[in-house]
């Protein structure tokens, strides 16, 4: 499977889109991820996620799916004057919840469930466009060492194939 976090994008509100740089790098996503032929792709519900992948998905001729479950995790529900130490402390304790928001594990777990239906589902190759707390909850819980920063490291956009072998989940940026 391919975990793909969005392009640049112009906010953080779902329906905020990705900028100018933001729909070349989507070209650029598709360019160098048709090759791969993703059967299947899926995005979450928000527009820099889906707008990510839709050139992918036209140029290989796939619709894309959306699923909810692929949704940034909401820290709370009101600004942060200190919004990164507000996600450092949802990495070091997972079930920390601000007022309005999830915490990292049930935001974990709604991604491992997320992932779980599409690795056991008749693809050969799924692709999934998602945010990069999700996905780096997602990462670190298939590694504890990925972390916070690992999240500090994500680009937009940023890809990781992620496997289940015989010795466990395995992933890797590409």
């Amino acid at each position: 499977m391919l975990l793909i976090r969005h392009c640049e994008s112009s906010g953080q509100h779902p329906d905020a889109p990705l900028t100018a740089r933001g729909l070349e790098q989507a070209e650029e996503l598709a360019q160098r991820l048709a090759p791969l032929a993703p059967d299947h792709l899926v995005s979450s519900p928000y527009r820099r996620a889906h707008q990510s992948v839709a050139p992918l998905a036209a140029m290989l001729g796939v619709a894309v799916t959306t699923d909810a479950r692929w949704r940034e995790r909401q820290l709370g529900d009101a600004p942060l004057d200190d919004w990164r130490g507000a996600v450092r402390d949802s990495f070091d304790d997972l079930d920390r919840v601000l007022p309005g928001g999830e915490s990292s594990r049930a935001a974990q777990a709604r991604a491992r469930a997320a992932l779980d239906a599409l690795l056991t589902a008749p693809h050969r190759l799924p692709a999934v466009a998602t945010h990069g707390n999700l996905l780096a909850l997602l990462l670190t819980s298939i590694d504890g060492q990925f972390g916070y920063a690992g999240w500090e490291s994500l680009t937009n956009p940023d890809v990781y194939a992620v496997e289940f072998t015989d010795r466990g989940w395995r992933y890797r940026r590409l």
